[in-house]
């Protein structure tokens, strides 16, 4: 570990810190109706898009009406994108004549963009048309994205108001996020990643020849702007097989920043967005505080695993001073590649710039511990924050009963329907990724993936399943997961992780809503300092312990005293 690495990934978070309120003030202002600088330009084009779909914005929302909305925006959704993807053979823009995308693999990825996942089974530069990865996959990217922020702002106003039956209207939320929101700023970086070198373009592949009278193809098309959504929404579906790690997508240092604070930006704000809105900044400080504790431990696990290079390569007596730089680029470096490693999987975006199957065992673990506790560390765009705050319930529900204290947050009782609803929520997670995994390792299809034996197979059939149930969509490498069997099973996996979650908290928002204020007393927990920072961060910590420690102890941890077994022995 070097002054500079610490000092890049110090830049970071500084430049995260100095974002997260003014964006966080923005959001909140656009989430409420109220009038934003952007407003004498896009205020027409929203009540447009109200009388053409016959939306009226006021119209208030029970929690089950704006989850039953929801749930049918995507039914339309995967069945417009899998008719798209079947039929993009016959359809116009598909210059490198690309053939329709068989069955089970377009069920896979209709799964994968809706769900905000971005899994991806296929190289998308030798699989999808230009229309595929604009009108279907891009798309997606965006309505993911701003369903993701839209439910997490109806969980807030669940906390927010008081003896109400409603969370807000859906398609409102939707329109607002994506208007104001994800479209003006996507412009932005559209414009920014072609400026360093991103290609945007409807043009056929180049053909090149090497130094060596090779021939190359050079595949480009439309990605500054597939590339603009897919971080700021932390999608992570790259228009090309290597995501970030490709030169069309990443060419530079400074879009290597910029990617990944667009990756974090928007999680961290909607911190600031609760604690506006329940009256009490400080509260969502807190949360932004528990995050941000956890962010930093595993970005310090992560960068010594890394810097400290492999032993089996120095056992050989080669030179280890730069770190473990196996299938990394040496213009990122260890600290660089580290850094975006956590970063992808604590905000629910699968884009990388190194394979993670190429990090140190405990290097690797660290991306897998961030998936396993439902990518709340920022998290994805809006999913983060909800799943937070429904560790944050029961946090102060087990608090309030170990010292006696009514258990109390922002004002409302957490009684035993939000304890239930919240377990319902937490629980599914494991149970998919779990269930799956043993699955996949025992059945001679599922053993059939995995490229390596022992620890290191284990490793990679468990990260895909938590990569899948977790909504993230990054890949540890090694599997050959474009099967029957893994793209059905991984397609599960993401649509339980994505709803099974949602449809849980939504009640218990709903249950919040409806229940009164109570004034803080000498009773009251308090919520906003340094206990309950603690508190949260050791309620995630122990629930995801007591699930994943002996999956965790089977693969990554098993593959460290393996690797040290190794240079003893």
């Amino acid at each position: 570990m070097t002054i500079n690495g610490w000092a890049q990934i110090a830049l970071f978070v500084a430049l995260l810190l100095l974002f997260t309120r003014p964006l966080g003030g923005y959001l909140d202002n656009v989430m409420a109706g109220r009038r934003t600088f952007l407003s004498p330009v896009l205020l027409p084009v929203e009540r447009g898009f109200y009388r053409l779909a016959g939306i009226d914005p006021k119209e208030e929302q029970s929690w089950w009406v704006y989850a039953r909305a929801m749930i049918v925006f995507h039914v339309v959704g995967f069945t417009f994108l899998y008719l798209l993807l079947r039929l993009q053979d016959l359809l116009p823009l598909n210059p490198q004549g690309m053939a329709s995308v068989p069955p089970d693999l377009a069920g896979n990825t209709t799964a994968s963009f809706l769900t905000n996942t971005n899994w991806q089974s296929y190289g998308g530069e030798s699989t999808m048309s230009y229309l595929s990865q604009m009108a279907g996959l891009s798309v997606q990217n965006f309505l993911s994205a701003a369903t993701g922020i839209a439910l997490a702002t109806a969980f807030i106003r669940g906390f927010a108001r008081a003896e109400s039956k409603t969370l807000g209207n859906f398609w409102a939320d939707l329109v607002r996020v994506t208007l104001y929101v994800l479209l003006p700023a996507c412009i932005l970086l559209t414009l920014f990643y072609v400026w360093q070198g991103v290609p945007q373009n409807l043009s056929s592949y180049v053909e090149a020849t090497t130094l060596e009278g090779a021939k190359q193809t050079i595949a480009q098309g439309p990605v500054a702007s597939q590339l603009a959504i897919k971080m700021l929404g932390t999608n992570g579906g790259g228009f090309f097989n290597a995501n970030s790690a490709h030169p069309y997508e990443n060419p530079t240092a400074f879009s290597n920043l910029v990617q990944m604070l667009s990756i974090f930006v928007i999680g961290a704000a909607m911190t600031n967005v609760f604690g506006r809105a329940v009256g009490d900044e400080r509260q969502g400080w807190a949360i932004f505080a528990a995050m941000g504790t956890l962010f930093l431990v595993g970005i310090s696990v992560a960068y010594w695993a890394e810097a400290g290079g492999n032993p089996l390569i120095a056992a050989l007596g080669v030179d280890n001073a730069a770190g473990n730089m196996e299938g990394k680029e040496v213009r990122f470096g260890a600290p660089l590649s580290a850094l975006f490693a956590v970063v992808t999987t604590a905000a629910s975006c699968g884009a990388v710039n190194a394979m993670h199957d190429s990090f140190m065992p405990l290097g690797g673990m660290i991306p897998l511990i961030n998936m396993l506790l439902g990518e709340i560390i920022i998290g994805g765009v809006g999913a983060g924050l909800y799943g937070v705050l429904l560790f944050a319930i029961l946090a102060i529900f087990l608090a309030g009963l170990m010292v006696g204290r009514t258990p109390e947050y922002v004002g409302k009782k957490i009684e035993v329907r939000e304890v239930k609803m919240t377990m319902l929520a937490i629980l599914c997670l494991p149970l998919v990724i779990l269930g799956f995994t043993a699955l996949a390792s025992v059945l001679p299809v599922g053993l059939a993936g995995p490229a390596n034996a022992g620890p290191h197979g284990f490793s990679e059939i468990f990260y895909a399943y938590t990569s899948g149930a977790a909504n993230n969509g990054s890949a540890f490498g090694g599997l050959s997961a474009n099967t029957v069997f893994y793209n059905g099973t991984i397609a599960i996996a993401m649509m339980v992780g994505r709803f099974a979650v949602i449809v849980p908290m939504l009640a218990v928002a709903g249950s919040l809503a409806a229940k009164r204020k109570t004034a803080a007393s000498a009773g009251t927990f308090p919520t906003h300092g340094g206990l309950f920072v603690g508190l949260l961060v050791g309620a995630i910590l122990i629930v995801g312990g007591l699930t994943f420690l002996p999956a965790l102890a089977l693969g990554p941890i098993a593959e460290h005293f393996a690797m040290l077994a190794g240079t003893l022995f």
